[in-house]
């Protein structure tokens, strides 16, 4: 059995979803919208990987065409009841909303609202999320670490939605790469120098100096709380 990659089990758990609750799949176009893909072609590379792996089957001829295999369901973590598997598969992932009303984005890692933070790139989970609570919209999510940026009502353990972009105005909330460090501020662009600020007055502003490996990674633009 080949192992998934985090975007093929998404995937995966995407289409065992809309299955049961739908009684059909998502079209290749609706699964590159729920991914952020830019197009299709993306979206059918998965597709054929998740064929290769035996987590699928696509049936020819037929407009969304896919079934989830035995082994998909065990690849999601389900068991084989013997049948098509679609209810065990949507037992375990554990999504329940539809996509045109949601985001399914992956918690990518740690941010610190605080001092900077290594970087931690490894996708821990994924959430499915209501896209109307955020704007622009995210391409993934990062749990904060900290309270520097309390006064904005960002606090330790929330998990922050961030639009992927390099570029950004100053007085917006970014998430910023310094070195090999990451950390949500506020950014403050002046004529000769640029600012991440703080907001909670018990931190410091941080003073990015020219010989440090500054760069924008995207914008906030929004948060959830679990659990409070």
């Amino acid at each position: 059995m080949n192992a998934l990659t985090e975007t093929q089990h998404t995937i995966l758990a995407l289409i065992a979803d809309r299955i049961a609750v739908e009684g059909m799949p998502p079209s290749q176009t609706e699964i590159a919208r729920a991914m952020g893909f830019s197009g299709v072609r993306a979206a059918q590379y998965h597709l054929e990987a998740l064929e290769q792996a035996g987590a699928i089957e696509r049936l020819p001829g037929k407009a969304r065409g896919l079934r989830v295999t035995s082994s998909g369901v065990a690849m999601l973590g389900g068991d084989d009841d013997g049948g098509d598997g679609v209810d065990a598969a949507v037992d375990s992932a554990a999504i329940r909303a539809r996509e045109e009303d949601a985001l399914l984005l992956p918690v990518l890692g740690r941010v610190a609202a605080g001092a900077p933070i290594g970087a931690d790139p490894n996708v821990g989970e994924h959430v499915l999320l209501d896209r109307n609570i955020f704007f622009p919209s995210p391409d993934y999510m990062l749990k904060v670490q900290g309270d520097s940026m309390r006064d904005e009502g960002i606090f330790d353990g929330d998990l922050i939605g961030v639009h992927r972009t390099p570029e950004a105005r100053s007085g917006e909330i970014v998430v910023a790469r310094i070195d090999d460090e990451i950390t949500v501020k506020l950014l403050k662009i002046g004529k000769d120098r640029i600012r991440l600020l703080p907001r909670n007055p018990d931190y410091q502003p941080i003073e990015v100096t020219p010989d440090q490996d500054f760069s924008i990674e995207g914008l906030y633009c929004g948060l959830v709380r679990r659990g409070r």
